[in-house]
């Protein structure tokens, strides 16, 4: 391609190379795998916005939110509306949950930033967190009898 005068040298160059594209990366992709042995799955139950009960699991290393995303494309748990509309960079509340009694005190401290959101969560409670701040292990399997309310956006 000639250069027309005034026009930037790197466009030129950047149309004889041709376009390169990596991979496509999507946020929680490790999510949508499957545990690798069952020593890894993580069991607890999700209660809906409209009170259904479901008994899920994900692995450890499960991000709570894109797990979530998961469980609801799948069809498994169509019900879940966690949105993470700031696609769990912080910046919002929409993917806010609340975690049943007993579990709350199993989580690592809220971060600044999560409290700070936090603040901005609809019907928030004590034991209120981000999904998005919430990392499955086995120290919080809470499979016997812990909970995870899927509490309203605000958006």
């Amino acid at each position: 391609l000639p250069l027309r005068r005034g026009s930037r040298p790197g466009l030129a160059s950047a149309a004889r190379r041709g376009f390169l594209a990596s991979p496509v990366a999507r946020h929680g992709d490790f999510e949508w795998e499957d545990a690798k042995s069952p020593d890894e799955v993580v069991r607890f139950v999700i209660v809906t916005r409209d009170g259904v009960r479901r008994d899920v699991a994900g692995k450890v290393g499960d991000n709570l939110l894109y797990l979530c995303h998961r469980l609801r494309m799948s069809g498994q748990v169509p019900e879940i509306t966690l949105e993470g509309a700031c696609e769990a960079s912080l910046a919002c509340s929409t993917c806010h949950v609340i975690v049943g009694d007993g579990h709350f005190d199993r989580l690592p401290e809220p971060s600044e930033d999560e409290e700070d959101m936090l603040d901005e969560a609809v019907c928030l409670t004590a034991s209120s967190r981000l999904g998005c701040q919430i990392v499955l292990s086995k120290v919080r399997d809470v499979g016997r009898c812990g909970e995870i309310w899927a509490a309203r956006s605000s958006s």
